[in-house]
């Protein structure tokens, strides 16, 4: 999920960089979206993973 949102920062970069401002705008917003879904999803995994790991 991180390289997608790196993926679409890339896009929003290259578009920005050309004048496209609305695909930039576009791209820039499912990146954040992309990145803060990964960031929750890496912390309750890590959270849940030292619950398991504890337990063994």
């Amino acid at each position: 999920m991180l390289y997608y949102a790196l993926v679409f920062l890339v896009v929003a970069l290259i578009a920005g960089a050309l004048g496209f401002g609305g695909i930039a705008g576009a791209s820039v917003g499912i990146a954040k979206i992309l990145f803060f879904v990964f960031l929750v999803l890496f912390i309750i995994s890590l959270v849940f993973g030292g619950i398991n790991r504890r337990r063994l």
